[in-house]
């Protein structure tokens, strides 16, 4: 009995771990497909997201960069040389006293215009006239004296000696009288050349002494500007060649003119460059020691073909435009892209240069967007009325970079 109750245990037992097992197995295989379904999607994504990428960038292609363009017209160009420098007075001279003494009467006061040897002072004179009157006088005493040993002697009166003596005393009596104008022309101080007093330095009473500082006295018609020109651009320098000079202290913006008048005949080993010196007529407001701007025009041309400079591009030493020109790409569609074009300078002013050929009147060159362009970049125009606006190359690739 005991026995028949064991094995049914047994029998149970082992039913149920059979069952167990069972639904382990069916739980790991479900689990199993589950894992290769979920792989099978996400490897459908991901070819189906690259296969999406792939298309838009075959729709997209290459990107093209905006540019502004400005059609080449004919104008005036110069060649200008431009240079700073203060002014200077050739004739310019200091009046210094020759005597000592006490100014009696002031005649010209700081902007008087003078001719050489006119009077600016008087100094006190009497003792001076005193000593010429004296003088005077005892050479006129000395002359009658002289004629009548002349005389004397020519009657054989008298010896060669005491006439000589006579002579001698009359010679020395003529430099005495010459001492003494000497003397009473330094109480009066003259201009010694003509100009324009600028400068006054004494007053009416005043005790001076000799050599004293007394004027300053300028001639504007000499007045001139210095530049220093490099050597490399000294043939394109000559004597009469006009200048414009600029200068802010006058007050306005306008021009005055000046022309070469010298060329120095050397050039300074030290700087390499050779000093020309521009002559500036008088009555246009200009005075010495006045900081200026001198231009030299070395060339002319008034029906020169224009290229802004804001359109140039550098490439070591050398000078490219961009000109845009419509194309047909293979699938048959017009499309813009542009040609770089090597120029080589004529004339050369501050906003343009005049180019020996390459392009010519009419063309379109590229003025704005043209930083980061290459030869036969594709572009595409905008303009100042247009809703897009116009961006150097190098800012739109910051802007995708950001």
């Amino acid at each position: 009995m005991t026995h028949v109750k064991g094995g049914r245990l047994g029998a149970l037992l082992l039913v149920l771990l059979l069952v167990l097992a069972g639904s382990s197995a069916c739980s790991r295989g479900e689990g199993a497909d589950d894992d290769a379904s979920s792989e099978t999607a996400d490897s459908e994504r991901r070819g189906g997201q690259r296969g999406d990428s792939d298309a838009e960038d075959d729709e997209n292609g290459e990107e093209a960069v905006p540019i502004e363009v400005v059609e080449l017209s004919r104008g005036k160009i110069e060649s200008v040389l431009k240079f700073s420098t203060n002014l200077e007075a050739e004739s310019e001279v200091q009046v210094f006293s020759e005597a000592a003494r006490r100014v009696r009467q002031l005649l010209v006061e700081e902007g008087s215009e003078v001719v050489r040897g006119q009077v600016l002072i008087r100094l006190q004179d009497d003792e001076q006239r005193t000593a010429l009157a004296r003088a005077e006088s005892q050479l006129k005493k000395a002359q009658r004296e002289y004629e009548r040993q002349t005389s004397l002697f020519e009657q054989q009166l008298i010896s060669e000696e005491t006439f000589n003596d006579a002579t001698y005393n009359l010679e020395q009596l003529e430099l005495s009288l010459r001492d003494a104008q000497r003397q009473l022309g330094y109480t009066q101080v003259r201009a010694p050349i003509a100009g324009t007093v600028t400068s006054r330095l004494v007053n009416v009473g005043d005790q001076i002494t000799v050599n004293q500082h007394l004027f300053d006295i300028v001639d504007f018609d000499s007045i001139v500007a210095r530049i220093y020109v490099p050597e490399k651009d000294l043939y394109r320098i000559k004597s009469g060649l006009e200048a414009r000079i600029f200068a802010q202290a006058a007050g306005d913006d306008e021009p005055r003119t000046g022309t070469v008048d010298r060329i120095a005949p050397r050039v300074d080993p030290r700087s390499g460059t050779v000093k020309v010196t521009v002559k500036i007529p008088r009555n246009q407001a200009l005075l010495p020691g006045m900081y200026v701007t001198v231009e030299l025009i070395t060339a002319v041309d008034l029906d020169a073909l224009l290229v802004p400079k804001k359109a140039l591009v550098y490439d070591a030493d050398q000078i490219f435009v961009f000109r845009p020109k419509t194309v047909t790409n293979e699938e048959g569609e017009d499309e813009m892209r542009v040609e770089r074009l090597l120029l080589t300078p004529v004339l050369e002013d501050r906003d343009n240069i005049e180019p020996a050929g390459v392009v010519e009147e009419g063309d379109q060159i590229v003025i704005a967007g043209q930083a980061g362009l290459k030869e036969g970049s594709l572009v595409r125009l905008v303009g100042a009325d247009s809703e897009e606006t116009a961006v150097p190359a190098d800012e739109e690739s910051v802007a995708a970079a950001d």
